[in-house]
């Protein structure tokens, strides 16, 4: 515990037999439960898991589950509502069983039936902990690429209840350039510059980190059982957060590689992939967000922005032939291209300037 705050870790595996038994022991002390989330490996890596269980001889103590601790009465129904919604939540989530059979055992083994992708391993350990109210779940790699020394500096500003989602920042760190393959890097930066656009945390980089901490307050106002299940999870859940208007944080961690592990992350197919996802969710966060909670003119101007860039797509199509041939363009054309381009980067400016306004408040 810290400061009588419960702490959970969530760690994603698969095929990391080599270096979960590492994770796990280098766990610090204060971590109350270690989630580990088999993904259905194909290596021997529930069998290591298992033998730590069984040999585990942390002392430690028995954390109940609270779905069934409100009862109803005049006043609060809306509470008894939401218990009946978490508790019928299960039926969306990955099919999975559990492994404790010592009941309050410092490490929890949950095995997707089946692989289902790191995203939804994270979901199934949100859910562990969401269902047994800890006050703060952390999540770390099982391939060992996270110092466990760094982890109370990631729970603390959630303890401490200045935010409700932090994030390491491995590009901030001086060693990134030097550390971090350049692949990984560049891949890294493109996405987050993306995923500033599209989640509206306008100050983050670094967003493909798996080295977070998130409340119980904040894991109670997203739909855990809908993040992406693939290697976009942590574009997804900063949207998510966003959108339940969640305030978030950012701390300097080291860059680790090279320690046995290995990656199973394509970068050139991650990608395509998660910019996808990212253009769907800025859409999203727009249409839920500053529409229908909460109306903001920043929802009209980003909308006529991007129809101006549509209708201005035919006339661009055209200067550009035109510079190529050589050839003279026709006022009307001119005048369209200039008009057009000119109005939709204007109110793309003003768009984003209200966004980073408005979103200000959310981030320390």
């Amino acid at each position: 515990m810290l400061k009588n705050k419960t702490i959970a870790v969530v760690v994603p595996c698969y095929n990391e037999e080599s270096q979960i038994e590492m994770v796990i022991e280098t766990m610090p002390d204060f971590v109350d439960r270690i989630i580990i989330i088999n993904d259905k490996s194909t290596d021997n890596t529930e069998n290591v898991i298992k033998r730590l269980i069984e040999t585990d001889d942390s002392q430690t103590f028995n954390i109940e589950n609270i779905l069934n601790n409100i009862k109803p009465n005049t006043h609060n129904r809306a509470n008894v509502v939401l218990q009946e919604v978490q508790k019928n939540e299960i039926r969306y989530f990955v099919d999975h069983n559990v492994f404790n059979p010592k009941n309050n055992s410092r490490i929890i083994l949950i095995n997707h039936v089946k692989n289902s992708g790191k995203g939804s391993g994270i979901s199934t350990g949100y859910k562990w902990a969401k269902d047994h109210g800890i006050d703060c779940t952390a999540t770390m790699d099982g391939d060992g690429q996270m110092d466990p020394s760094e982890l109370k500096s990631i729970c603390m500003p959630v303890i401490n209840k200045d935010v409700d989602y932090v994030k390491g920042n491995r590009l901030i760190h001086r060693s990134s350039l030097l550390v971090i393959p350049k692949i990984r890097f560049l891949g890294n930066s493109i996405l987050s510059i993306l995923t500033k656009l599209a989640s509206g945390y306008w100050r983050i980089s670094d967003t493909q980190t798996g080295y977070t901490a998130i409340g119980n307050k904040a894991l109670n106002s997203i739909r855990i059982q809908n993040i992406f299940s693939g290697y976009g999870y942590p574009n997804d859940i900063l949207v998510k957060l966003n959108i339940a208007f969640c305030k978030i944080s950012e701390v300097e961690i080291k860059p680790v590689y090279d320690i046995g592990e290995k990656s199973k992350m394509k970068i050139l197919k991650v990608i395509p992939t998660v910019s996808w996802l990212l253009i769907k969710s800025f859409f999203k966060r727009l249409w839920i967000k500053y529409l229908f909670r909460d109306f903001h003119p920043l929802f009209l101007l980003y909308h006529f922005a991007l129809s101006l860039i549509v209708v201005d797509l035919k006339y661009v199509f055209k200067v550009l032939k035109a510079i190529y041939l050589n050839t003279n363009l026709s006022f009307e054309t001119l005048f369209a291209f200039t008009f057009l381009t000119t109005f939709a980067f204007q109110s793309l400016l003003f768009a984003m300037w209200m966004d980073i306004q408005d979103n200000e408040r959310l981030q320390k």
